[in-house]
């Protein structure tokens, strides 16, 4: 029978997601999704001071953005420490950890004297073989691992290859403190093989622990997880994606105005390819997701092709749903509020709804259509900027003042005949089409650029567009 695949992702607590976070998560979902599995979510809460309720909230909400979803209910490191202990007192009593009673300045001069010697600076076993009869009296001890000082600890990478790492560079590293707290490297080998997870994916930057755990769970007899360590993410500069580079939170991502359906495309894309293939549906994503198509080198964030495709997905929704992830960028939005006030009316709901097709043409993030779509809830008369005020001359004016009279009398509020209406005009005024049609947007809009003007003009209706035509044309 095969194996039942389990992934899982952990992240600690830090206030938000982590777009490199983020990517994880996707990959350690699509690995599960694509054969059948669970992923589950491990919240590594240990560090009481930065793991507030806020800041978990913050990660699931961040997850559930970008639609990925767990197997069960999340898992919190912290509920678990009696259960790390008690493992800790099996390897004491199987002889595979024992006590240390140096205190922390004596283990710092252990390492000194072997950098001065040219050795890597690891703890010398001091306490490796000694009695605890020998133990100095008042002094609580760490408990480490006896790991093995001969042969070389191999980690059989899905992404990075064969590792093999000299057991004599593995030092017997502690698993937990003296306060009786589990250290990280013994808590998640615990919990992975609790929570019964086959595949471990995550980045790269955990290689280095990678064989410290593994020597933990053979101490324990327990069966080594697959691992799969994927490329860090750089910033177009090349350096690790940190706050100088912009935003480095999912959250930032949506107040910025990206759907989540082009996040999890561009976030798939970054270090997994399949062949030449851009844009690829939810669908695709699951059914082609392969460990072996990860790539080994950092993967660069570049700003430009997620504003792209993100294009490419505002007008690939269709509306209705385009409208609920305006409706979730506004809820998140500083200047938001007022916009959903205006929007809680259903006939304004339905306005913004008729204007969709012909905002999301022209945005590439939600951010630059609610700039688009402003024209919709501002009050008359309009407040009309630089660019719409140079073109309302005395000359703009008198033709508004012929449109109003021209649509009173369209007989079908609809895109075509009023498109056939304007152009009627400026035929027989022998006006090139531009020279109507600018001073009609500064009057709809109170902006030198909209979305196309007749989609403006069904949009706002007969009435507005007629109230608005007059108020600048009088």
């Amino acid at each position: 029978m095969a194996q039942d695949i389990v992934t899982r992702f952990a992240p600690s607590p830090t206030g938000f997601l982590h777009i490199g976070g983020a990517r994880t998560a996707l990959f350690n979902w699509l690995f599960a999704r694509h054969h059948n599995g669970k992923m589950l979510l491990r919240i590594e809460d240990t560090d009481r001071a930065r793991s507030t309720q806020e800041a978990v909230d913050a990660l699931i909400d961040g997850l559930t953005w970008l639609g990925l979803d767990w197997d069960g209910e999340p898992v919190s490191q912290f509920s678990r420490v009696d259960r790390h202990r008690q493992v800790v007192d099996q390897m004491l009593a199987d002889g595979t950890a024992y006590r240390c009673y140096c205190s922390p300045e004596e283990v710092d001069a252990m390492r000194e004297k072997a950098r001065a010697e040219g050795r890597p600076p690891r703890y010398d076993g001091t306490w490796r073989e000694r009695s605890a009869s020998e133990a100095p009296e008042g002094v609580a001890p760490v408990i480490r691992l006896k790991a093995p000082r001969e042969g070389e600890t191999v980690v059989d990478d899905m992404v990075q290859g064969r590792v093999v790492i000299p057991n004599k560079d593995l030092d017997d590293f502690v698993l937990m403190r003296s306060d009786g707290t589990p250290t990280y490297m013994l808590a998640v080998v615990v919990d992975d093989h609790d929570m019964g997870v086959t595949h471990i994916i995550r980045g790269v930057d955990h290689l280095t622990n990678a064989a410290r755990q593994t020597l933990i769970f053979k101490a324990l007899g327990w069966d080594v997880p697959q691992m799969a360590h994927i490329p860090l993410i750089h910033g177009p500069d090349g350096a690790k994606l940190s706050k100088r580079h912009g935003a480095t939170g999912a959250e930032a991502y949506r107040a910025m105005g990206y759907l989540p359906q082009a996040m999890r495309n561009y976030l798939a894309r970054l270090g997994w390819s399949h062949g030449d293939e851009e844009i690829m549906s939810l669908e695709d994503m699951i059914k082609w997701f392969r460990m072996d198509a990860v790539g080994q080198s950092a993967a660069r964030f570049d700003f430009k092709k997620l504003e792209n495709l993100n294009g490419h997905y505002m007008r690939a929704t269709n509306d209705a749903e385009l409208l609920g992830h305006w409706k979730t960028y506004l809820t998140h939005a500083e200047d938001g509020a007022p916009v959903l006030q205006w929007m809680s009316n259903p006939d304004n709901e339905k306005t913004a709804l008729t204007a969709l097709p012909g905002l999301k043409e022209r945005a590439k993030t939600l951010v630059e259509l609610t700039e688009s779509a402003s024209y919709l809830w501002r009050q008359r008369p309009l407040d009309s900027d630089e660019k719409a005020e140079k073109i309302l001359t005395d000359e703009a004016r008198q033709i508004l003042r012929d449109l109003h009279g021209v649509l009173s009398t369209v007989p079908e509020w609809a895109a075509e005949p009023l498109e056939t209406s304007v152009k009627a005009y400026a035929e027989q005024k022998d006006l090139k089409l531009g020279k109507v049609a600018q001073p009609l947007r500064a009057a709809l809009t109170g902006r030198g650029t909209s979305p196309g003007i007749y989609d403006v003009l069904v949009a706002l209706g007969q009435e507005e567009s007629l109230g608005r035509i007059d108020d600048q044309g009088a």
